[in-house]
């Protein structure tokens, strides 16, 4: 066997069965080596479409995704979707081919030190000139991608070793030094958590991804529900806790619910579990939770008072530490008052749609429209925008992985590649994409993937025109002064680009909508028609996302018009 079909053999000992793969001169042997390997090679029309329909595919199933790109330039497009799945903990292989080794260093053609380039967004990375090495890699890389805090690993295979030929060795098992999952939490430990919980009138849990990537939704909703604490969620913890349950005050941050953000602010407790206290969650780190005391449980020790001090900081699975904290009879008493006036804070402060009497679309109208004729079951993906937080406001989510956004990098262009991805994942569920007009252009190009493969996604564009989230902060805090945020076009003589026509020459229908009579019957035939259907509906330009607390700034400072 030759390294390239070594390669292909150890993916399939992984459990790979799907790749997202764009071929090259260098990557040549390992397209040849899929011939006929009973893997499906997904084509991306962009190697950065490729690293985000892997990234799509890891979010939606829990499995690692895997996506190839050849050297050079085909490795250096990968770099956006590797640093979206580093700071969303997304595991993910990217697997790149590289100029021979004996041209290294020389720029060569195509020759780039992807390595260097991906080293801060990475687990790991190896550079593979060793072809007795190659299985042995494989192995390590797919168990650490996916291990304790998951994330991406790249893997850089010298042309030369994917050529050579050699009798192979599969390990069964990682060869890894440096795996070192948590201990199991000490009873003393526990015993501590324990009194802090009894003891406190006004707790409040605030769950992250980290719930979601150990699979510990079930574990977390008993929890609550025992010990009778309200919930709240990062974005990334959306779906951790079903947002229709009595307990639930769904997401905080930024642009969250007022009276989650007003919880954490009042409460003598906060208890997160795999969070990061992001700066989009906190505001001004100094005044967040002031009155709380902290409680702080991640799998990633460097998380542990990184951002927020904790009281008490527990390096801990997610699902591990509230298996054990079950093991014992949950005691309080005293929150009756405290969940009623949670529960008053929650109803005052509901998103509420905002509908203009002159009958022209609202962002927030569209995305409760889809959520009504939905129930809520769909699988969202969203680009990166006003539209991301309308999605997050204006649909209710109760499952894990049923809101896949990107989080920590905020990257243009995730939604389309990663909603394809998505959905070859889960091709049973609805993956509805909600995009903006800015961001859907920067990977419009996979409109040809999403076609050539069959993908059956529904594509819902609020197309405002204009980069909607920087132009909302323009009109806030620069006195209303655009500086190249407006998409319009005056020469095109309306709506710029006709995505309905784009769709149409990608052989993908559509439609386009700009009143709220003309919604409701469009979102019905965008739902009813087989296959993939573009909706693109031409939405208010200037509209505002609201609730917001401004940049570094804290609950008291919240916009609420």
């Amino acid at each position: 066997m030759n390294g390239a079909e070594i390669l292909i053999q150890c993916l399939k000992n992984e459990g790979v069965e799907t790749v997202f793969a764009y071929p090259g001169g260098t990557s040549l042997l390992i397209h040849q080596a899929l011939i006929g390997s009973g893997i499906r090679v997904v084509l991306p029309r962009h190697e950065q479409g490729g690293a985000f329909e892997a990234n799509g595919f890891a979010r939606k199933s829990g499995r690692t995704g895997v996506c190839i790109a050849t050297s050079g330039p085909g490795a250096t497009n990968l770099v956006t979707g590797i640093a979206d799945a580093w700071m969303d903990s997304i595991p993910l292989i990217a697997i790149t081919a590289q100029v021979n080794q004996r041209l290294i260093g020389k720029n060569a053609f195509q020759e780039t030190d992807i390595i260097g380039m991906t080293r801060p967004i990475v687990k790991h990375s190896y550079l593979v000139m060793n072809l007795e090495e190659l299985s042995e890699v494989i192995k390590d890389a797919f168990s650490l991608a996916h291990s304790g805090r998951p994330g991406p690993v790249v893997i850089d295979i010298t042309c030369d070793v994917l050529a050579a030929t050699g009798e192979p060795a599969f390990p069964s098992t990682p060869n890894l030094r440096a795996l070192c999952l948590p201990p199991s939490v000490s009873e003393s430990t526990l015993d501590t958590l324990r009194k802090a919980l009894i003891a406190s009138r006004k707790p409040c849990i605030f769950a992250g991804g980290g719930i979601i990537h150990s699979n510990a939704s079930k574990e977390l909703l008993a929890f609550a529900e025992a010990w009778k604490m309200p919930v709240v969620t990062s974005l990334m913890g959306i779906g951790a806790f079903p947002e229709n349950h009595p307990l639930s005050l769904r997401w905080i941050g930024m642009h969250g619910l007022n009276g989650a953000n007003k919880t954490v602010h009042e409460c003598d407790l906060l208890l997160a579990i795999g969070v990061r206290f992001s700066d989009r969650v906190t505001g001004n780190i100094n005044a967040f939770a002031p009155k709380a005391k902290i409680i702080h449980i991640d799998i990633d020790d460097s998380e542990l008072d990184k951002n927020k001090h904790a009281d008490l900081a527990i390096v801990s699975d997610a699902r591990a530490i509230l298996t054990s904290l079950m093991q014992k009879r949950p005691y309080y008493r005293g929150r009756e008052t405290w969940l009623e006036q949670v529960s008053c804070w929650k109803k005052q402060h509901e998103f509420v749609v905002r509908k203009h009497p002159d009958g022209k679309l609202s962002g927030e109208e569209v995305i409760k429209t889809l959520y009504d004729v939905t129930k809520g079951e769909a699988s969202i993906v969203t680009g990166v925008g006003q539209h991301q937080m309308w999605a997050a406001q204006f649909y209710k989510y109760s499952r894990p992985r049923q809101l896949l956004t990107s989080g920590g990098l905020g990257a243009m262009g995730f939604g389309l590649p990663v909603a394809i991805g998505a959905k070859i994942a889960c091709p049973d569920e609805l993956v509805v994409l909600i995009d903006g007009d800015g961001s859907f252009q920067m990977n419009i190009q996979e409109l040809a993937t999403l076609f050539a493969e069959c993908v059956p996604i529904k594509m819902l564009i609020l197309n405002n025109q204009c980069l909607g989230m920087v132009s909302q902060w323009e009109d806030i805090f620069c006195n209303g002064r655009h500086g190249n945020t407006d998409l319009t076009v005056p020469k095109a003589d309306g709506p710029y680009p006709d995505f309905v026509e784009i769709a149409k020459g990608y052989r993908i229908p559509g439609m386009t909508v700009s009143k709220q009579s003309e919604l409701l019957p469009a979102m019905r035939k965008m739902l009813s028609t087989e296959g993939p259907f573009l909706l693109n509906c031409l939405t208010i330009q200037h509209e505002k996302v609201l609730p917001l607390i401004p940049n570094g700034k804290t609950y008291d400072d919240t916009i609420f018009r």
